[in-house]
């Protein structure tokens, strides 16, 4: 089918290319890989630049890449099935599935080498794992003394993680909380320990329920948690953006620790995968949760976990403590389980839908899935961090721009 059957200006298409074809050309993405479709069909594919700019090996359609917080819709997913299977329910203590959770402290004062704390005023609860209000945080965010306190104790940062799931969580357990869970957002390791409770509810490895109940259904061949070695050729660099807007390579493939299985599965960001795989994701997504005859999640499911469920319905804006990490604009925008959902886009001040539901990852990946217009967007880079540069609200511009 043309662009135009299905509700593009072809023509107007280009100005895709001249967003994405600008960012490489000025030396701020190594390449991009970027598709859009609508009712069932590719409407735009472009691949530009390199995937590795040392070996100058261009960016394809089978491209590996770092999918780092695109992992967390995978995630929550595959706890939402578990969910709507009556395994785990939403307003169940996290401490019933992880018993260091079951008496979790907020900080008050101090720092990495002591500090004091007060019982928190409600327990942790799945629901806020999934929503980003437990009171967890990451060590990388550096946006208060908690932050230091997981630094201090290897939590959170973008080293690579040696201890398994299941230790991990169990160190979480013992540190603060930032807050008592429910009061605020803030973005988090919640989402790996989301990983977790589907373990200890499924009696399963993570990698395998995830490939048994999601990618595999999916035929999402290409997305585990680290690289084969069918891969490895096909391995993106991974870049990290200078303060001149330069790139330096913080991650050669041929050396790349994502060539090897991990001990952490982090199921808040350690998966890698292809563009074509994580549209398939999206698109069982936009079709109610089933692409070719294999259901994933159902209907209903789907529906509610992809509207805002921020405590009194309010925005991430208004409820985020840290203010920090993020090219997102958060104002008229909620958050549900596991996805960031668009309330209000003049608020917001983007051309969108409202109901439209995304996430990015920090290598500047991005997708978004928009049920009203039927369509999904996939974007694909390796450049750390997403925060440097604007892009996937540019995108949503300019593709929103070419439909008539």
């Amino acid at each position: 089918m043309t662009p135009e059957e299905l509700g593009f200006d072809s023509r107007r298409l280009s100005r895709i290319a001249d967003l994405t074809h600008r960012y490489v050309d000025q030396g701020k993405w190594p390449g991009a890989l970027v598709a859009v479709w609508r009712h069932g069909r590719e409407v735009y594919r472009d691949a530009y630049g390199m995937a590795d700019m040392e070996r100058g090996t261009p960016v394809a359609d089978d491209t590996v890449y770092r999918l780092f917080s695109m992992t967390k819709p995978i995630t929550s997913i595959a706890l939402l099935q578990l969910v709507e299977q009556g395994i785990v329910r939403l307003e169940d203590p996290v401490g019933d599935y992880i018993p260091g959770f079951a008496d979790t402290e907020v900080y008050v004062s101090g720092d990495a080498d002591g500090y004091e704390t007060r019982p928190a005023d409600r327990p942790m609860e799945v629901v806020d794992l999934l929503r980003h209000t437990s009171g967890l945080t990451y060590g990388f965010l550096e946006a208060g003394p908690v932050d230091a306190i997981y630094r201090a104790n290897d939590l959170g940062t973008f080293s690579r993680e040696s201890r398994p799931l299941a230790e991990v969580c169990d160190e979480l357990a013992k540190l603060p909380l930032v807050y008592s869970p429910g009061d605020h957002w803030e973005y988090s390791m919640a989402t790996d320990v989301c990983g977790r409770v589907v373990e200890v509810a499924s009696g399963k490895q993570l990698s395998s329920y995830i490939e048994e109940h999601v990618t595999g259904p999916l035929a999402m061949t290409e997305t585990a948690f680290w690289a084969r070695p069918h891969q490895h050729d096909r391995l993106a660099a991974n870049y990290v953006a200078t303060p001149d807007q330069k790139l330096m390579l913080i991650d050669d493939p041929a050396r790349s620790p994502a060539r090897e299985a991990p001990a952490f599965e982090g199921g808040g960001g350690g998966m890698v995968g292809t563009l074509d795989d994580y549209l398939r994701f999206c698109q069982a997504l936009l079709n109610g949760g089933e692409l070719d005859g294999e259901r994933v999640i159902g209907r209903k499911t789907l529906q509610v976990a992809t509207r805002n469920h921020l405590p009194g319905g309010r925005t991430v804006a208004e409820m985020w403590l840290a203010q920090t990490f993020a090219e997102a604009q958060m104002s008229g925008m909620g958050f549900g389980l596991g996805f960031s959902v668009i309330q209000d886009v003049a608020a917001n001040r983007i051309i969108a839908s409202e109901g439209e539901f995304a996430w990015g990852g920090a290598a500047s990946t991005g997708f978004w899935v928009d049920p009203v217009e039927d369509l999904t967007c996939v974007i694909m880079t390796q450049q750390l961090p997403s925060s440097t540069y604007p892009i996937r609200r540019q995108l949503r511009n300019v593709v929103y721009g070419c439909l008539t």
